[in-house]
């Protein structure tokens, strides 16, 4: 079967997916995470690397932009706030990771923020006539507030100061929320130019990654991964919750940007209810 074959027969699996009713398409969509979730974990025997992978997928994503920008020379359709919001995630995470880790993980989120705040000073000032600010009209405080006030109350308790611990749930928390500036502003588009798309994907498979890191630790502990530290810990149990929640945030969108690319659009199109 020819590329143009393959083309078409995935449409035709697409058209098929499109007209189940919602209960059975979201039915497929968790049988399909799962499936990916058992590859994973029989494809890769260090589960560490599934966070090492998702950190440099999101460089990845973040270096596609900067590409956009410079041969482009636009950042429509580009949310500025959630690039803020990776730049204080980002931030947060590296002033504690000197501290914590300070190792592949540091260097990576060091050149994501350093990345991320080129693309900031790009937007704000070399390209700032090209900026939509209407569609990207987020309050900031409705994302930061509560990551902060949950960091506050859940942090992992470790020998470090309860400072570094508490900037470190927030960082994880925010993160699981920074893509929503972002997404509101493809809501009103309807319309994502491919670089803006691909970006927003690397986001959806790096989050897919890392959700799978503590879904499998979980499961290969037969659930005691959660409960490191007693009874009633709920600090690990809350870092899923937020890998969830991202990953689930990302994955409409990913379906519709498969679906793009395997018909052979440039342009990914949502529709109205994404």
């Amino acid at each position: 079967m020819g590329r143009s074959g393959v083309a078409a027969a995935l449409y035709k699996v697409s058209a098929w997916v499109r007209r189940r009713p919602t209960k059975v398409k979201a039915f497929m969509a968790a049988a399909f995470g799962l499936c990916a979730l058992v590859a994973l974990k029989m494809m890769v025997k260090d589960h560490s690397h599934f966070f090492i992978a998702s950190e440099a997928i999101h460089f990845v994503g973040i270096l596609v932009l900067i590409y956009k920008l410079n041969t482009l020379k636009t950042c429509s359709g580009l949310s500025l706030k959630t690039q803020d919001l990776t730049a204080i995630f980002l931030t947060a995470r590296l002033f504690c990771s000197f501290s914590m880790e300070n190792d592949i993980h540091t260097f990576l989120d060091f050149a994501t923020l350093a990345s991320t705040l080129w693309v900031i000073y790009m937007m704000r000032f070399k390209l700032k006539s090209t900026y939509i600010a209407e569609l990207d009209n987020t309050p900031l405080y409705y994302v930061v507030v509560p990551p902060a006030i949950i960091a506050i109350f859940i942090h992992p308790y470790t020998h470090h100061a309860r400072a570094a611990r508490v900037l470190w749930a927030f960082a994880v928390y925010l993160e699981s929320v920074s893509v929503l500036p972002q997404l509101r502003m493809m809501q009103k588009t309807k319309m994502i130019e491919p670089f803006t798309a691909h970006y927003v994907f690397a986001l959806g498979v790096a989050r897919f990654l890392g959700c799978a890191h503590w879904i499998i630790q979980v499961y290969d502990s037969a659930g005691k991964y959660l409960f490191l530290v007693g009874a009633g810990y709920v600090w690990l149990p809350m870092v899923i919750l937020a890998e969830i929640v991202q990953t689930f945030i990302l994955a409409d969108f990913c379906y519709y940007y498969v679906k793009g690319v395997m018909s052979g659009q440039l342009i990914v199109s949502l529709p109205s209810h994404v």
